[in-house]
């Protein structure tokens, strides 16, 4: 009877995980709006961004030919090639979701190795999606990298009504995630929507040693606003623009905030707040169940290899039952949280 009573519990719990994760990230969400004084400056007047600031580029036309409803940036390394090949032949390569155009594209910084700059030249070439901005590709210059996708999205494909951010080690799911957006609301009204795994009441690092090490004289206060993890977000075009605008404003400190936490205090100094989706994993991987990979809109921590095999998987196989999704993806984020 006592068992019997457990999962009575439990398996309501399961079934219903991503709102209960949602409900308690509400509450302890800062709800304010209102910029942080002398954090970042409110957006003036910014000129346009130039192509003259990349050093490579896709055809102008990519997103003028036929507007794209959702464009993909993928921050990558130059020497990630491998990634960037395993999402072309997998979610990158997609270019109908739903009856929706999508665009995927990589952003890369300048290659220090000159053989390495060469294959990067070739690639683009051959596929003619890479964005390459005028900056070493380096761990520090992320931030630099992200102002420069902003700009690109802002400048070059104003017409999309989503950007998603994502990095290369993610498996992103555009169909699970239009579906949320169709199940939530009209897709096409979402007013300044930022979205992905929201991060709540993270301190700055002052540890000296460490590679996110922030000191008071970059940022003072003692936590950040609330922001989406980095691994992966989506903005909405009037988000997009009104985070572009305030980043290409702001004052740059050195050494930068990370590029995830740069983008919270644009949002925030914009007035736009983040909103939470269980469904995005952020940081921690999540292991791999077919049902579970239908429902998430982007996982962690996947390797080119995995990707291409989870991906064909989970999209080549029967759509599992609402119930079978549900039930997977509790599991899954059981595990996760416990770290099978």
């Amino acid at each position: 009877l006592q068992v019997r009573k457990y999962y009575r519990i439990l398996l309501p719990a399961l079934l219903f995980v991503d709102l209960i994760e949602s409900w308690v990230t509400s509450l302890g969400m800062d709800t304010a709006v209102e910029p942080h004084a002398g954090a970042i400056i409110p957006p003036q007047s910014v000129p346009p961004t130039r192509a003259e600031e990349f050093l490579l580029m896709p055809s102008p036309l990519i997103c003028q030919r036929a507007k794209p409803f959702l464009v993909t940036m993928v921050t990558s390394a130059p020497a990630n090639q491998r990634a960037r090949q395993a999402i072309r032949e997998t979610w990158g390569g997609e270019v109908k979701v739903r009856g929706l155009r999508v665009v995927t594209l990589f952003m890369v910084g300048a290659a220090s190795d000159p053989r390495l700059a060469k294959l990067l030249i070739e690639e683009a070439r051959e596929r003619g999606d890479l964005v390459q901005g005028r900056f070493l590709d380096t761990y520090s210059n992320l931030t630099l990298k992200t102002l420069s996708m902003l700009g690109w999205a802002r400048r070059f494909c104003p017409q999309a009504h989503f950007m998603a951010k994502v990095d290369d080690d993610v498996l992103f799911n555009p169909g699970a995630l239009l579906h949320f957006l169709n199940r939530s609301q009209n897709p096409y009204e979402q007013g300044d929507l930022y979205l992905g795994r929201v991060h709540l009441h993270v301190a700055p690092d002052r540890d000296p040693g460490s590679k996110h090490y922030l000191p008071s004289g970059a940022y003072p206060r003692p936590v950040f606003p609330d922001y989406c993890s980095g691994t992966a977000y989506v903005l909405s075009r009037s988000a997009l623009l009104k985070v572009s605008l305030a980043a290409s404003a702001s004052p740059l400190s050195t050494p930068l905030p990370p590029e995830d936490v740069f983008v919270g205090l644009c949002a925030r100094a914009a007035g736009v707040r983040p909103s939470h989706c269980p469904l995005f994993s952020g940081g921690p991987g999540v292991p791999y169940g077919r049902c579970c990979y239908q429902a998430m809109v982007s996982v962690h921590h996947v390797p080119p290899r995995e990707m291409l095999h989870y991906w064909a998987d989970a999209q080549t196989s029967k759509p599992c039952s609402w119930l079978s999704q549900r039930a997977s993806l509790g599991f899954c984020k059981v595990r996760a949280m416990l770290g099978y």
